[in-house]
């Protein structure tokens, strides 16, 4: 059960909006490169086979919706979730709902047989269960994608993976992202995150774009140990984007 939950409370580094353009540049393609995306000056992303690591990377951005990935207030997602403990064939199913907000603030709850609530306001965290943390999303996933121009940031290649790309972005603490990008779209598809002794895994799937940002309705998330793997998978139902939040929800009483 705390192995689950611990996986749970790291729910908010798959939240991911995207926006990808889809003005197409036909030069580009018949160099076989593919547009990715715009930059928040409005200029074609393409990703090339010569692609830099920061090529990439400032792929991933734009086509997370550049500027509108940013700028984003806030970000609700409600749905579905099955849990799987190692080795296991039956899920534990249970709803949730996950919440972001500017200043690195969000929310997560689940509603099941293993119920909690998580919460960061952006100074600390707090959980109706004790002994469990949040990670600090300021240092790691999808939000280190705004920080590319920031010192002490470092952007270095990573092996490919077929027909998509692969970077790593470093903070100025050591904290590293994986990431791997569609080398068509440069849409994030999974990203790695070294978490307690282990790697936690995220793959998105069945993207929608929702208001010029681009949702993932299919999240599937593992978490490698040494007592094996656990995995939740997320089916999001419902999707509110930049509406007003309560500053009370992100303190968990």
């Amino acid at each position: 059960m705390r192995k689950i939950v611990t996986i749970l409370s790291l729910a908010f580094c798959l939240i991911g909006s995207a926006a990808v353009a889809n003005s197409q540049d036909s030069a580009a393609k018949a160099n076989g490169a593919a547009p990715a995306g715009t930059t928040s000056g409005g200029s074609a992303v393409v990703i090339t086979p010569a692609s830099s690591p920061m090529d990439l990377a400032r792929a991933a951005l734009a086509a997370q919706g550049g500027d509108k990935f940013k700028n984003l207030r806030s970000l609700v997602l409600l749905g579905d979730v099955d849990l799987y403990a190692p080795g296991s064939a039956q899920s534990v199913p249970g709803k949730f709902e996950i919440v972001q907000a500017s200043g690195d603030r969000y929310r997560l709850e689940v509603a099941s047989v293993f119920a909690f609530k998580m919460a960061f306001n952006g100074e600390r965290t707090t959980s109706s269960v004790g002994m469990f943390s949040l990670p600090d999303l300021s240092k790691v996933g999808l939000g280190v994608l705004t920080k590319l121009d920031q010192s002490g940031y470092t952007i270095t290649a990573l092996p490919d993976k077929k027909k998509q790309r692969a970077f790593r972005v470093t903070g100025p603490d050591g904290s590293a992202t994986d990431f791997v990008i569609d080398a068509i779209t440069g849409r994030v598809v999974k990203y790695t995150v070294p978490f307690n002794g282990g790697s936690f895994i995220v793959e998105h799937d069945n993207q929608k774009e929702i208001e010029g940002v681009l949702v993932p309705y299919k999240i599937a998330q593992s978490f490698e140990t040494s007592r094996g793997t656990y995995i939740a998978e997320f089916k999001v139902k419902k999707v509110t984007v930049n509406q007003p939040v309560g500053d009370d929800i992100f303190v968990i009483q």
